[in-house]
């Protein structure tokens, strides 16, 4: 796919990315996808922006690179990081610098 921008994923907020788990897969939902504050330096290559996806799964996946799946974007490989659990699951995010 190339350089991702926030533009690719907004259009899935709330769309299920399947991440492939080798013998299986687990379903996430992009629950929001935001911009960040620009710091700026020369050279950058796209806007920062954050995503944020949630899990029914109370199975809480380490912080790693995962392979993911979208009807939309296709495969992605997405750095993932879990930072909160809630009633509804496992929330992790995904920075783009």
């Amino acid at each position: 796919m190339g350089l991702v921008t926030l533009e690719h994923f907004a259009s899935c907020v709330g769309s299920a990315f399947d991440i492939d788990m080798g013998q299986s897969s687990m379903a996430l939902t992009l629950s929001e996808a935001r911009p960040l504050p620009e710091s700026g330096f020369p050279g950058m290559r796209r806007s920062p922006f954050s995503l944020m996806f949630r899990s029914g799964s109370p199975i809480v996946l380490p912080q790693k690179l995962y392979k993911l799946k979208n009807a939309t974007l296709g495969n992605l490989e997405i750095f993932l990081v879990p930072v909160a659990r809630d009633k509804e699951g496992i929330v992790y995010q995904a920075v783009f610098n």
